[in-house]
């Protein structure tokens, strides 16, 4: 009943949206962009440590070992051109929480990574059943997108255990935006910048302790029982200058339709309280942010948005897009502003909970995913509609 149910909300939901007129609110304010910035940190050295003693496998591999069926369901979002839903145990689990959105389109121009064809979502674990697993994220396999199959991959930190041993840990952040850029997947670090990880490195672990995780005293390799576990690499950890409050990296994605490429990230706020929009560019050459001079990674235009409950937020050929929740019993909004110009509210135009946003360029199609437990779906909408 529930997919039913589901059918006929999201079709009723979606009229009743289409039929909305789009709201102009407040102006952007645009700020000295340069005093926002970015450092990375070294590369890790324990991942080579860690690839000879555990089998490394690749992307297409993971993504073609999918041990999970996502189902067909139709989310209220006017405009949706695309969706699926997760299976019963991920969309009614509470501990686990869907939050950001990538795909191979943002990982490669052709939109495969090594032929496959994916769309990755991470999770953060709330700790509600009493243990913190970190972040995990669905590797769903979209070649067939009538018919998606998932795993989940468990993010982890190298490091030396007591032993002098290399090992790993749980990413204990709330993993609110992530997206992919050649070998490399960025995850929003709330208060610190990004973490990033090397797909280059996907590693297979035991499955026989579903409650440890790093390597054990038996030699073994543990990780809360997840087959595949994917290594930070390094981070990129921010500052200010001139009094500027730091950037809250609440979401992140990537604009390919930009020149350079740019990441855009943004900041939730609660109500009455003001958000930020930043651009900063990224090196098709490294794959990493493009560094001034001085070794700083500076963003490249801010503005002051003043939208509450940001969630999400990207940009396509100089237009940004701004996704907000109402909470768990509202539909969402989508908002949208060019520079130079008012915020544009389009209201109850996305499902309950919307999150992250991620666009794919060959298909025009604005990704996004809902988060509550019961009632979660991924989803696309035509961007051009807005």
């Amino acid at each position: 009943m529930k997919k039913y149910r589901r059918l006929v909300v999201g079709l009723v939901a979606g009229l009743a949206a289409a039929l909305l007129p789009a709201v102009p609110a407040q102006a952007a304010t645009a700020l000295p962009a340069a005093n926002f910035r970015l450092k990375a940190t070294a590369y890790s050295g324990l991942i080579d440590d860690l690839d000879a003693a555990l089998p490394n496998v690749s992307v297409p591999t993971v993504v073609a070992d999918g041990n999970r069926a996502a189902t067909s369901c139709s989310p209220a979002a006017a405009n949706r051109v695309a969706s699926f839903c997760w299976n019963s145990g991920d969309d009614d689990v509470a501990y686990w929480v869907p939050q950001g959105i990538t795909t191979t389109a943002d990982a490669y121009g052709e939109a495969t990574y090594e032929g496959a064809t994916a769309v990755l979502v991470s999770w953060y674990d709330n700790g509600t059943d009493g243990v913190d697993r970190g972040v995990r994220v669905s590797f769903v396999d979209y070649s067939t997108p009538s018919a998606p199959t998932y795993r989940h991959v468990l993010l982890v930190e190298p490091y030396t255990n007591g032993s002098g041993q290399a090992s790993f840990r749980a990413v204990n952040l709330h993993a609110g935006g992530i997206f992919w850029y050649g070998h490399y997947l960025y995850l929003a670090a709330t208060g610190t910048g990004f973490r990033v990880f090397d797909l280059r490195h996907l590693w297979q672990t035991s499955t026989t302790n579903g409650s440890a995780i790093g390597r054990q005293s038996d030699g073994s390799y543990q990780a809360y029982g997840y087959k595949y576990v994917l290594p930070q690499a390094f981070a990129y950890n921010q500052s200010t200058t001139n009094g500027y409050a730091n950037i809250r990296f609440s979401f992140a994605s990537l604009d390919r339709t930009s020149t350079p490429d740019s990441v855009v990230v943004g900041e939730y706020a609660n109500p009455g309280a003001g958000s930020r929009i930043f651009r900063f560019p990224i090196d098709y050459t490294d794959r990493m942010l493009t560094e001034s001079s001085d070794g700083y990674a500076k963003a490249t235009q801010a503005y002051d948005v003043s939208v509450q409950s940001m969630q999400g937020a990207t940009s396509v050929n100089g237009k940004f897009y701004l996704s907000t929740s109402d909470g768990s019993g509202n539909a969402g909004d989508l908002a949208t502003f060019t520079p130079g110009g008012s915020v544009v509210m389009h209201h109850d135009v996305l499902p309950v909970g919307p999150e992250d946003l991620s666009y794919w360029p060959a298909k025009g199609q604005l990704w996004s995913l809902t988060e509550y437990a019961g009632n979660r779906s991924v989803f696309a909408v035509r961007a051009s509609a807005y």
